[in-house]
């Protein structure tokens, strides 16, 4: 028999801590057979007690890897022209994507195979096993990230006299049945990768900016820092009625606070991309990923019903009072302007969410309103989206490659935008974003 490494064949002369790396390979894989006792030429040399290295090498593969890997990989000692080898069969597993106990599911602790070699998994890549294994439920998925801190949300639980422990991470969801942080739990943790962008604008357009801000960390620790800066910027105007004093803030509190956290208990997570928060001088936008959930329609939300696309986020925000019942929400927004000609709007796309709140103090000036120049064009599209490239300029303003590749010049230049990539994945960001 020919010996000689593959996609589903691996070789290793002796019993060495790599051979766990070669056996996620094969498992998140199609499978495949690793031989140890012959060289990576294909000689047959030999184990000296391939009893005692089959023994290592099934304790090895028992406490290095999870999830459990033991019941697809088959290990037994073959002799072959009377030299021992240890022969390990590995099928591909149900509970991929599997990985180095102490690297966690990162690319550094996860391995697929690749023609003869084993290599790390891309975080798509993780992504994807995941998702095939768990469900698409993007809450219930294995975070990706498992060193995890809870700073913010031990604060929120420990304020409001409510227990967070393991126990109740599991009740709520934050921990699956094998002890591993869900999604959910990523989101709560300082380590949740999604943001809340906020922009102030001079007036009624989004031609100058006066501030920007970027909340990260835990969700809790950005609803509660989002909140704080939209009450700092929601000013109070005085009326008089004769002798009485009236003031009367820009929006109502309840407005600003339900509009935030719909936004982030309703958004869709499993996109990349941030809440955007921009406050004109007229009104507040609140920009969420994700349309409605299928089967919901405008009218169905405005008479209080509610489809909940996280539930399990809601759940944990319901218990901690944060939220009352789903589809209140918007209810207690529009309520919150019952006494004002100036009314709330939704708008809605298969992939955006946006609740306009009116300014109850602006006055009204109609004047003309500039055509946006191009560099405000894209400008406006990088604050919405995140970045651009090059196509997606040209695309946005109708022009030539060179005439999109001059705009994006002129703003770097100008100090707005910055570059990230080479020449192939360049794309532009908000220079203070």
């Amino acid at each position: 028999m020919v010996f000689k490494e593959s996609e589903t064949v691996e070789l290793k002369q002796i019993a060495v801590d790599d051979i766990k790396k070669e056996v996620i390979a094969f498992a998140n894989s199609g499978g495949g057979t690793l031989y140890v006792g012959i060289s990576d030429n294909g000689e047959i040399v030999g184990l000296t007690d391939a009893d005692d290295d089959m023994t290592n090498i099934n304790n090895m593969l028992r406490d290095g890897i999870k999830p459990d890997v033991t019941m697809f990989a088959r290990s037994r000692v073959e002799d072959i022209d009377g030299k021992h080898i240890v022969v390990v069969d590995v099928q591909s597993g149900t509970e991929r994507p599997y990985y180095l106990s102490g690297k966690g599911i990162r690319p550094e602790g996860v391995f697929v195979r690749h023609g003869a070699s084993s290599v790390p998994a891309t975080d798509t890549a993780i992504r994807k096993m995941i998702r095939e294994t768990d469900g698409e439920s993007y809450e219930k998925l294995r975070s990706v990230e498992q060193e995890l801190i809870f700073a913010s949300a031990d604060t929120e639980f420990t304020k409001r006299g409510v227990e967070f422990g393991a126990a109740q991470m599991a009740t709520l969801g934050l921990l699956n049945a094998d002890k591993i942080y869900t999604n959910i739990a990523l989101l709560l943790s300082e380590q949740c990768v999604h943001t809340i962008k906020t922009a102030i604008f001079q007036d009624t357009t989004q031609q100058v900016f006066t501030d920007r801000r970027e909340f990260g960390g835990s969700l809790f620790r950005q609803i509660n820092e989002a909140y704080d800066y939209l009450d700092m910027n929601n000013k109070t105007s005085a009326t008089f009625d004769k002798l009485l004093r009236i003031d009367k803030r820009d929006y109502p509190e309840t407005a600003l606070r339900e509009a935030l956290l719909n936004a982030v208990v309703h958004r869709e997570y499993a996109v990349s991309g941030s809440i955007l928060v921009k406050i004109f001088a007229d009104r507040i936008e609140f920009i969420s990923p994700g349309g409605l959930v299928s089967g919901i329609e405008i009218d169905d939300i405005m008479s209080g019903y509610s489809a909940c696309r996280n539930t399990t986020l809601a759940a944990v925000f319901y218990r901690l009072q944060l939220i009352e019942a789903y589809g209140t929400g918007i209810l207690k927004i529009f309520e919150s302007y019952k006494t004002s000609l100036k009314q709330p709007k939704i708008e809605v796309t298969p992939n955006v969410f946006k609740m306009i709140l009116p300014n109850l103090n602006y006055a009204v000036t109609e004047r003309p309103q500039a055509a946006q120049t191009p560099e405000q064009r894209v400008l406006e599209y990088v604050l919405e989206k995140g970045s651009i490239n090059r196509r997606q300029a040209q695309e946005l303003l109708g022009v030539s490659q060179t005439a999109a590749g001059v705009v994006l010049r002129k703003l770097t230049e100008g100090g707005e935008l910055r570059r990230e990539g080479g020449s192939r994945n360049l794309r532009y960001f908000a220079a203070n974003g």
